[in-house]
This record gives C-alpha cells, sequence and structure tokens, in this order.
C-alpha cells in the first residue's frame, strides 16, 4: 500500500512561487499516474495537475496553465508541483494523490490514494 506525504506549502505573497513535494512510500509507484488537487474552505475539492506514469503526458486546470508546472522523478519517488505567479485564489490545501492507472486523468475518483495535505495561502 502507498503513502503519500506532502510538503512545502506555506505563506506566501501575491506574484510568489512555491515549490510542493510528494512523497511516496510501500507499494509500486512508477506505474500510476499523480495527481495534486486543492480544496479551499467552503468549496468543492478540484483537480489542480496530473502526470503520467512516465511523465511524458501532462494535464492542467485551466486555472493554472502557465503558471504550475507538474513533474516527477521516478526513482526518487516523488512528484512536484512548481507554482509561480501565485494568486490570492491560489490559497487552499493541496493534496498528493496516486492514480488507478498509468495515464493522467482529472478526476478525483480516478485516483485511489491520498496524502494528507499541506496548505498553501497567498496574500495579497
Amino acid at each position: 500500500q502507498v503513502q503519500l506525504v506532502e510538503s512545502g506549502g506555506g505563506l506566501v505573497q501575491a506574484g510568489g512561487s512555491l515549490r510542493l513535494s510528494c512523497a511516496a512510500s510501500g507499494s509500486i509507484f512508477s506505474i500510476n499516474a499523480m495527481g495534486w488537487f486543492r480544496q479551499a474552505p467552503g468549496k468543492e475539492r478540484e483537480f489542480v495537475a496530473a502526470i503520467s506514469w512516465s511523465g511524458g503526458s501532462t494535464k492542467y486546470a485551466d486555472s493554472v496553465k502557465g503558471r504550475f508546472t507538474i513533474s516527477r522523478d521516478n526513482a526518487k519517488r516523488m512528484v512536484y508541483l512548481q507554482m509561480i505567479s501565485l494568486k490570492p485564489e491560489d490559497s487552499a490545501v493541496y493534496y498528493c494523490a496516486r492514480g488507478k492507472f498509468g495515464w493522467e486523468r482529472p478526476g478525483p475518483d480516478e485516483y485511489d490514494t491520498w496524502g494528507q495535505g499541506t496548505q498553501v495561502t497567498v496574500s495579497s
């Protein structure tokens, strides 16, 4: 069974940058897609970005395209989310998730394992 632990969240001013990391331990990692989701208070959890098992294909929510970059290092069992030009509306708890299959998908029901989340707060 895989376990996911996110890190790298924090408080940043609008226009700033953060890099989130997700460390995977336990079961096989390199054959599954990985994704990042976020949830703000009072809102539904929403898709942010996903990456295929090989890292060769990615998908982004329209709201973060051009500002966020997802990547992975299968040898290190790590997934990253580089975030630039952050906006106050990016504030949320960010979750790393393991896909059920190898190809990147935007739906949360396509993921079967979730981390505990890391808080990102962007001040205006």
